[in-house]
């Protein structure tokens, strides 16, 4: 056994796409990450191939991050073809080495969407989640003095249902993993969060319906019920939310067709 076995040390070969501006043609470049320990998450492992590169005098890969806990939704990459890679109910950031098979080669790419322009390498613009989010306006509530708590009553379960769908980090696996690279997952948790809850409703209708028309115009698709978003969702997201969107954009047309 060599001395790099018995410290428990991994190598990969790692095909990443590079691409240093948006205008650029792009493509996959090669690298080794030599003595990677089995404890590093995924993005130690590209810091400790970036300070390789930095070293040599080479550009380093671009990428995403930020809170490295699970929870700001900044470190989307696709790696071997699955948003987040292996492993479910995990972000990028809580990715481990160990998850992959010593000398296995790792392909890296960033989400690929119309609506997530390029920047460079792995980094993409998901600023039309931000966009979507502030069409669904704001929450009417009286100002002054904070209310009790105990004045808006909420049963466990709708809040148990409002927190699941908060839940959702935006942080895009949904559109990546998606064959109409649709946000419908993303853009349903947004407006169930806030449609189940008495605090909501004053713009219940109205916010669904301005949120999917953002959605439509920053470039989404749209769904088709594949599943594949709930299935990399790090979160785990339930697509039925998806169902209660469709049911809310339906009252929301008969409601104007009322006035």
């Amino acid at each position: 056994m060599s001395e790099i076995q018995q410290r428990g040390e991994l190598h990969f070969t790692l095909k990443v796409w590079r691409q240093k501006t948006p205008q650029d043609k792009g493509g996959i470049s090669t690298y080794q990450a030599k003595e990677i320990s089995a404890d590093m998450s995924f993005l130690e492992m590209l810091d400790v191939v970036n300070e390789d590169l930095t070293q040599q005098g080479e550009d380093p890969i671009a990428f995403d991050s930020d809170c490295r806990e699970g929870i700001c939704g900044m470190c989307g990459l696709v790696i071997n073809g699955v948003a987040h890679g292996p492993g479910k109910g995990t972000t990028t950031c809580q990715l481990y080495m160990r998850s992959f098979k010593n000398g296995s080669t790792l392909t890296i790419e960033p989400w690929r969407a119309q609506a997530f322009p390029m920047i460079k390498d792995l980094v993409v613009d998901r600023s039309a989640f931000d966009r979507i989010i502030q069409a669904g306006g704001y929450t009417s509530v009286n100002t002054g003095s904070a209310p009790d708590g105990n004045a808006l009553l909420i049963s466990k379960d709708i809040a148990e249902e409002a927190m699941d769908a908060a839940a959702c980090i935006g942080c895009g696996a949904c559109v990546a993993s998606c064959k109409n690279a649709s946000s419908m997952l993303f853009v349903a948790a947004k407006v169930k969060h806030l449609g189940i809850l008495p605090q909501g409703q004053p713009e219940r209708h109205q916010r669904t319906a301005s949120m999917l028309q953002a959605m439509r115009d920053e470039g989404f698709g749209n769904c088709s019920n594949e599943y594949e978003c709930e299935a990399v969702c790090p979160k785990e997201i339930s697509v039925e939310h998806i169902a209660f969107i469709n049911r809310e954009y339906i009252r929301s047309l008969t409601k104007k067709n009322r006035r």
